[in-house]
C-alpha cells in the first residue's frame, strides 16, 4: 500500500511543475567569476577594462530610460482609467526608479563623459549614437514589448510566467508586464472572465428567456399578474462594482432591493456532478417615485475572488491590483459576451463605483436608471420604425415638434451604468 502511495506521489510530482528556484541567478554568478578570471589571465589594462564596463553600463541604462519614456507616452493616454490621474504612478510603472537607480545612471554618464575626453568624437555625438542604437533596437522589436509576448518568460506549458517568476536581472517594467498579460490573456481578470462565461453564463443565458416565461406563467396562476412584463428587460442584470465589494444579500447592500423569488432552476450534468442546478433570482427595486421595477439581478460572482485575494497575504494582491483587475474583468467579459452568439441580447452589465458614494440608495438608483434606460431604448426603436413606415406611405407624414434622442457613448472605457453593445 505504501509502495503504491509513493508511486502515486512520484507520478504527481513529475506531472505538476514545481516552483522555480534560483539556479539562473547562481549560474550568472558563476559566469561572472569566469569572465573575471579570463580578464585576469589575459592581463588586460585595468583602466581600459573599467572604461569598457562603464560604457556598457551606461548604454544599458540609457536604453532602459528611453524604453521607459516611450512606454510613458502610451500610459499617459490611460492615466485616468489605470492610475486614477496620478502621472507619477504612471511614470513609476514605466520606470522603476528604485530598481533602475537614476543616480547610478547619472554617475555612469558623468564618468563616461570624463573618459570621452580622449575620444576622437565629441561626447554629445557619442551619446547621440548610443541613443540612436537603442531606439533602433526598440523600434525593430529586439528590446521590450512591441505588441508581442517578448520579454516575458514562458513556462513549460506555454503559458505566461507572472511577475514573481521573472528573473532578477533587468526585466520588463510594470506597464510592459501588464500589457503582455492583457495581450496574452494571462491576467487574473481574463481567467476569471473566461471561467465565468464558460462555466456559468454560457449555460444559463441561452435558457433565460424560457425560464422567465415559465416564471411569469407561475406568477399569473398564483397572484394573477406577471411581474416581468417588458420582454426587452428579460435579461440577466449583472452588477459589477469596481471596488469588488460584493454582498451575499442584496437587501443589505440597499434596503430598496427586495428578493421576490427564484426562476425555475436548470439542471445539467457538469464535471462529474449529476444534475447540477443553476438558478437566478428575481428582485424588486423601488425607485424614488415609489414605483417598483422587477428584474433578474445578481453580482458577478468572480469579483468575490478578487476581493478575497486582496485580503489574503499569500496572494500578494494589493487594493490597487484589485481595482485594476476588476476593470480588466469588466472589459474582458464584455468582449467575450459580444462575440458569443448564444448570449446575445440576454445580459446587461451594470458597472459602477460606489467607493466614494455616501448615498445609501445609490445602487437601487443605478439599477432603476438602467432598467428605464432600456425601456427608453425600446421606445426610440419603436418610434424610428413607425417613422420609417410613415415615410413609405403616399401621404406626407406629420412629426411632433419635439423628439426623444438617445445618446450612446462611443467610449471603450467602462461607463457608470453599462458598458454598451447589448
Amino acid at each position: 500500500m505504501s509502495f503504491k502511495k509513493n508511486l502515486l506521489n512520484e507520478n504527481r510530482q513529475s506531472i505538476i511543475p514545481k516552483p522555480r528556484k534560483n539556479y539562473a541567478e547562481l549560474m550568472s554568478c558563476f559566469l561572472l567569476l569566469l569572465c573575471a578570471f579570463i580578464l585576469y589571465l589575459t592581463g588586460q589594462n585595468l583602466d581600459l577594462v573599467l572604461q569598457c564596463l562603464i560604457i556598457h553600463f551606461t548604454t544599458l541604462q540609457v536604453g532602459t530610460l528611453l524604453q521607459g519614456i516611450c512606454n510613458f507616452t502610451e500610459e499617459m493616454q490611460h492615466v485616468t482609467s489605470r492610475y486614477n490621474g496620478n502621472y507619477f504612478r504612471a511614470l513609476g510603472a514605466c520606470l522603476d526608479l528604485q530598481r533602475h537607480a537614476l543616480l547610478f545612471l547619472l554617475l555612469c554618464g558623468a564618468v563616461y563623459l570624463w573618459l570621452l575626453k580622449e575620444s576622437q568624437l565629441p561626447p554629445c555625438l557619442n551619446l547621440s549614437l548610443m541613443c540612436l542604437c537603442q531606439l533602433l533596437t526598440i523600434i525593430f522589436g529586439f528590446r521590450g514589448l512591441q505588441g508581442s509576448r517578448a520579454g516575458l518568460p514562458r513556462r513549460s506549458d506555454n503559458t505566461c510566467a507572472g511577475p514573481s517568476t521573472l528573473p532578477p536581472w533587468p526585466r520588463p517594467s510594470a506597464a510592459e508586464i501588464s500589457q503582455i498579460h492583457e495581450q496574452s490573456n494571462c491576467n487574473v481578470a481574463q481567467g476569471l472572465a473566461w471561467s465565468y462565461y464558460i462555466g456559468y453564463l454560457k449555460l444559463v443565458l441561452p435558457h433565460l428567456e424560457n425560464s422567465v416565461r415559465e416564471f411569469n406563467s407561475n406568477q399569473l396562476k398564483t397572484i394573477g399578474s406577471e411581474l416581468l412584463k417588458c420582454e426587452k428587460t428579460w435579461k440577466l442584470h449583472i452588477l459589477i462594482p469596481l471596488n469588488s465589494d460584493v454582498y451575499d444579500d442584496l437587501h443589505k447592500a440597499d434596503s430598496r432591493i427586495q428578493f421576490i423569488n427564484n426562476l425555475p432552476e436548470m439542471t445539467v450534468d457538469r464535471a462529474g456532478i449529476k444534475k447540477r442546478s443553476f438558478k437566478n433570482s428575481v428582485y424588486g427595486v423601488q425607485g424614488i417615485d415609489q414605483k417598483i421595477e422587477y428584474c433578474v439581478l445578481e453580482y458577478a460572482t468572480p469579483l468575490q475572488s478578487l476581493y478575497a485575494m486582496s485580503q489574503d497575504e499569500n496572494a500578494a494582491f494589493s487594493r490597487q491590483d484589485r481595482i485594476e483587475q476588476a476593470k480588466l474583468f469588466c472589459r474582458a467579459l464584455e468582449e467575450i459576451l459580444q462575440r458569443s452568439k448564444d448570449c446575445s441580447g440576454c445580459y446587461r452589465l451594470i458597472v459602477y463605483d460606489d467607493s466614494e458614494e455616501s448615498d445609501k440608495h445609490f445602487l437601487s438608483k443605478t439599477i432603476i436608471q438602467d432598467i428605464r434606460q432600456q425601456c427608453e431604448e425600446v421606445c426610440v426603436k419603436q418610434n424610428s420604425s413607425v417613422c420609417e413606415t410613415e415615410q413609405n406611405c403616399p401621404q406626407p407624414p406629420t412629426f411632433p415638434s419635439g423628439g426623444t434622442e438617445l445618446l450612446i457613448s462611443g467610449s471603450d472605457q467602462p461607463l457608470p451604468l453599462h458598458s454598451g453593445g447589448y
